[in-house]
């Protein structure tokens, strides 16, 4: 998953990739998602300067991370043929639940682990008043 906007709008944060070989400097990947669908890029290394340090660094590092799972805000604006969700712990909102149920095309492609097989609805009263 590409961790920074890139070459938008085809390589942007949350833009799910396919790595085809990895090189010192370079990975040559798929792009799986978005509007460059199945299309091959090369990500090169990057400087990264952290302003946050009392003294000056900067490393080097693709911007890219493995992910075998995603949270549901990342799933916004994904298509997934499969989609499996974890409510061992209640979802924030409606809406969380919501977005995870669909960004599957078929109900039967959704696999929910939850508890007794029920999750808890939670509403903040005070967020409607």
């Amino acid at each position: 998953m590409v961790l920074r906007n890139l070459d938008p709008p085809r390589l942007c944060n949350g833009t799910r990739l396919a790595v085809k070989m990895l090189m010192p400097h370079v990975i040559e990947a798929t792009i799986l998602s978005g509007c460059g669908k199945f299309e091959d890029v090369f990500i090169t290394i990057i400087p990264v300067i952290p302003t946050d340090m009392p003294f000056e660094f900067k490393r080097l590092q693709f911007p890219i991370r493995l992910s075998f799972s995603m949270s549901i805000n990342k799933l916004q604006g994904q298509t997934l043929k499969v989609t499996g969700l974890q409510l061992e712990e209640p979802c924030f909102s409606h809406g969380q639940l919501c977005v995870g149920c669909s960004r599957v095309g078929s109900p039967k492609n959704i696999y929910v682990n939850a508890p007794c097989g029920k999750t808890k609805n939670i509403v903040y009263h005070e967020a409607l008043t």
